[in-house]
């Protein structure tokens, strides 16, 4: 009898690059050159488009700083729940506080391009604002690095903010995060940088 027929070559390994379908996204959008223009000054992309993480073993580790905050307005009765220590599943700050130092720590791990950093220090500070009804999350990060920490700060915030969302939303599902924000920055080429306020 004949032989049996070879198998079917396997099919081409998929690879999926991010960039073309951003790229591929804004030119649909009619922003193809507006991408084209941006290109040069995102530190993130290599001269083919393609996403990197970017190279800083020839930068000098020196102390870093950053501060973010962000806030979560409550409604009467959520704010109500709040201020009375009425909250069902049990420590909100401490909670809060919990996950923003957590998540702080694995700011690499959340967002791709990031570098995995040391932290040598990491404050958080909740506050209940009576005047806008609202709860405002601070985070302060140090380390000593070649490369800033304000993606930590800022991740910090983000997470415990969504913390007290979790832990609110069966009171209310509607409440609004809002003004999550860097405020300073310290260290690295560009010295102490610190936002505006009117």
């Amino acid at each position: 009898p004949p032989p049996p027929p070879p198998p079917p070559p396997p099919p081409p390994p998929f690879f999926f690059h991010a960039q073309d379908a951003i790229r591929d996204a804004q030119e649909s959008r009619g922003l193809g050159d507006v991408y084209k223009r941006q290109d040069s000054n995102l530190t993130h992309l290599n001269e083919k488009g393609d996403m990197f993480i970017v190279d800083i073993s020839e930068k000098i580790s020196t102390p870093r700083e950053a501060l973010a905050e962000g806030y979560i307005d409550l409604s009467v009765e959520a704010f109500d729940n709040v201020k009375d220590g009425n909250i069902k599943k049990g420590d909100l700050f401490a909670a809060a506080r919990f996950a923003a130092i957590n998540a702080s720590k694995k700011t690499s791990e959340l967002i791709p391009l990031c570098h995995l950093l040391s932290l040598s220090n990491i404050r958080i500070d909740i506050d209940l604002c009576n005047q806008k009804r609202a709860i405002k999350i601070t985070a302060l990060c140090k380390t000593n690095a070649q490369t800033g920490v304000e993606m930590e700060a800022l991740t910090a915030v983000s997470i415990g903010l969504l913390t007290i969302y979790d832990m609110l939303k069966a009171i209310d599902p509607f409440l609004t995060i809002n003004s999550i924000r860097l405020l300073e920055k310290k260290g690295g080429k560009k010295g102490i940088l610190r936002r505006e306020t009117n």
